[in-house]
């Protein structure tokens, strides 16, 4: 910040850094902040379209999600694909990370039908085109989310099996990814009263976040209201 000048646009690239890091903390408000002023940065360094917005636009749609705007979610990563599906090439795996992307948060708005549809094209890249198997990893575990809310609990099953076999092979044994996906199990075991299998998958998924994230982190006081549920049905 003191080498370069206010807007000049590799602050807003640092900013995006931060946003990352802070929106992995759990300290959304934060993280807004902060993505909000790259995006004030970029609007005046770059021609509306540019490439540099996508990432923003990506991780602004991170945020929202988080905090639970899912309208401005929403918006904000379909102007990101927007930008993706004129600037790269057809198929790009940053297409169907936004797609992915943008099932989840129908999902989150009830809308099932547009849920699977995204998610059925972030596969179409994602199992055709050479992709970070963690991308896709992420878009098993998303449907697997649909499905359980569905309650088809054997194909909810089904993609969270396909995702975290992925992750485990990809990640450390004590990733909050890893927890993410064995939290869903565990919601998914509860609703379907297999007690002991649903309390194997919330310890492990409390026992990550405890060690990595913050004690205050959203993820983990949701953990531990899972694990609450299942203990008082055991």
């Amino acid at each position: 910040e003191k080498a370069l000048p206010p807007n000049h646009p590799d602050l807003a690239g640092s900013h995006l850094s931060f946003a990352a890091c802070y929106e992995k903390m759990g300290d959304y408000a934060a993280a807004l902040k902060i993505l909000q002023s790259a995006f004030k940065i970029q609007q005046k360094a770059f021609q509306e379209g540019n490439p540099a917005f996508a990432s923003t636009h990506s991780w602004l749609g991170e945020v929202y999600r988080s905090m639970k705007d899912y309208s401005k979610a929403l918006d904000n990563f379909e102007k990101s694909l927007a930008i993706d599906l004129k600037t790269l090439p057809e198929k790009h795996p940053y297409q169907a990370i936004t797609y992915s992307d943008i099932g989840d948060i129908h999902r989150l708005m009830g809308n099932y039908e547009e849920t699977l549809a995204f998610h059925q094209k972030a596969l179409n890249i994602q199992e055709n085109v050479q992709c970070n198997p963690l991308e896709c990893a992420t878009t098993y575990i998303n449907l697997g989310e649909i499905y359980r809310e569905m309650k088809d609990y054997s194909t909810a099953l089904t993609y969270y099996q396909k995702g975290l076999e992925i992750r485990e092979k990809k990640l450390p044994k004590n990733h909050p990814d890893l927890a993410v996906v064995y939290h869903n199990m565990a919601k998914l075991y509860l609703a379907t009263r297999k007690y002991s299998m649903a309390m194997k998958n919330v310890q492990q998924a409390v026992e990550i976040a405890q060690e990595k994230l913050p004690s205050t982190h959203p993820h983990l006081l949701e953990y531990k209201e899972t694990f609450e549920k299942i203990r008082e049905k055991m």
